[in-house]
């Protein structure tokens, strides 16, 4: 799997962990939800996340998302 498409599978994943933390726990969660959106915008100008480093060191490898 490549870093691009890991990123995206981490913020449907922590969106939806998020989501239903609000649900069950308490609405403060939400903060998480809006964290990973505005984290999702930023790298969608800078072609940058925080977590992409890390996605490299677990294995994930750099390039096209379609048939690589």
């Amino acid at each position: 799997m490549t870093v691009e498409r890991g990123l995206r599978a981490l913020a449907g994943i922590m969106t939806l962990v998020s989501l239903a933390l609000a649900h069950w726990l308490s609405p403060w969660w939400l903060l998480l939800t809006a964290l990973v959106g505005l984290n999702l915008l930023q790298s969608a100008f800078t072609n940058w996340c925080p977590a992409m480093p890390i996605l490299r060191l677990a294995g994930f490898r750099d390039g096209k998302s379609c048939g690589n």
